[in-house]
């Protein structure tokens, strides 16, 4: 009995250093390194291969304007976001700053004109300025 005890012992054991070492595998390919490696191999044996090497190499050799573009990229994504703070402010102060100023009427007096002119007057003076444009 006691030998059936310690088999049983002996392969539980080993059945857990198996189940580590499947976890141990899952984690690792569940990173964000193992993620990438993972869909880097399989675009080298897709038929984009050739493609895929040409890209990698101009990258390795030209990383600074990379960069640049990808900042630009990132940049362009962040204003576009509608949760951006910034974006909000800007787009309201530029809406209040675009809307034209009409007055509610047309004035009917000239801008010295005093209260003792008749409305008749005004309007007279209105349609020679209306004439003239």
């Amino acid at each position: 009995m006691t030998d059936s005890l310690e088999d049983l012992q002996h392969e539980v054991e080993v059945s857990r250093a198996r189940l580590d070492l499947t976890l141990d595998r899952l984690e690792e390919k569940l990173t964000v390194s193992g993620v990438v490696d993972d869909l880097l191999g399989t675009a080298r044996r897709s038929k984009f291969a050739p493609l895929f090497d040409h890209v990698t190499e101009t990258l390795r050799h030209n990383p600074v304007p990379v960069l640049l573009v990808a900042a630009g990229l990132g940049l362009l994504l962040h204003r576009l976001t509608p949760g951006s703070r910034r974006s909000q402010t800007r787009s309201q102060g530029m809406m209040d700053a675009d809307l034209p100023i009409v007055p509610p009427e047309p004035r009917l007096y000239r801008a010295g004109a005093t209260t003792l002119q008749s409305r008749e007057d005004l309007e007279g003076h209105r349609r020679i300025i209306t004439a003239r444009l």
